[in-house]
């Protein structure tokens, strides 16, 4: 459920049934005013997928998470609902003093909480249609002071080359998990990163392994959901130790 438009996802024995599924829905679900089916998983940079509309054909939504709203067109932007609580675990951690940067930032869900909180968050988004709906949802929510949005590619080395941050959120869409060697030495020593990848269990194991001798204090590990056979997102919450001689410069 994304704001007033329901999305399901039907396996090949159901899809024959998606009408009736999609009345069931509208009939118990009074505020739903569209009904798509997913025709193609998520894919390509802009993380979108395709859809069949069932019941209505409106794509655009207001979402509301915690006090906050977000409006975004499912048909060509990337929003995940069943990650709100995961948001709000990370967001209320941040400090009205922090520098924060959120790369691959999608419509502002993690953007704007932190913004909400008084710190200073560098939203970077590449796809332009998610930009252009964060853009909105930053003058939408009243936290503009707080936030500099660029429509760029995170992984472009060079794009932040002056700034360190206090902490990083990383929702790292499916198989950029190189985003971490671009973002992670931009964080101040003794700041945090809060990673998110796609891995079965024993490779998020293996990954815990990693950032301990890369010297990252793994503060928590857990999974945000199964969305493949023995496929998780995991999240890392990693403090970046000290590196005297490492810092870039602030």
């Amino acid at each position: 459920m994304i704001g007033d438009i329901a999305v399901l996802s039907l396996q090949p024995p159901l899809t024959g049934y998606r009408h009736i599924i999609a009345e069931a829905i509208v009939s118990r679900r009074h505020n739903i005013k569209t009904v798509l089916v997913k025709t193609s998983p998520v894919r390509g940079i802009k993380r979108t997928a395709c859809y069949e509309a069932i019941i209505g054909s409106e794509s655009v939504t207001v979402h509301h998470e915690y006090g906050f709203a977000y409006r975004l067109d499912v048909s060509t932007v990337f929003y995940n609902p069943r990650l709100a609580r995961e948001r709000k675990r990370v967001t209320e951690q941040v400090t009205d003093r922090e520098r924060v940067l959120i790369p691959c930032c999608g419509v502002g869900p993690f953007v704007i909480p932190a913004a909400a909180r008084g710190a200073h968050i560098v939203a970077v988004e590449n796809n332009p249609e998610a930009y252009r709906w964060l853009c909105e949802n930053i003058s939408f929510n009243g936290v503009q002071d707080n936030v500099s949005a660029i429509n760029a590619d995170a992984c472009d080395t060079t794009l932040l080359l002056e700034y360190t941050f206090d902490r990083a959120i990383i929702p790292t869409p499916y198989g950029m998990d190189g985003i971490f060697d671009v973002i992670a030495p931009k964080v101040k020593s003794g700041g945090m990163i809060h990673f998110y990848t796609f891995k079965n269990r024993n490779h998020a194991e293996a990954l815990v392994g990693e950032f301990r001798q890369k010297r990252y204090e793994v503060v928590l590990r857990r999974s945000c959901g199964n969305i493949a056979p023995r496929v998780n997102r995991w999240v890392f919450d990693l403090l970046k130790k000290n590196f005297p001689d490492q810092d870039p410069a602030p």
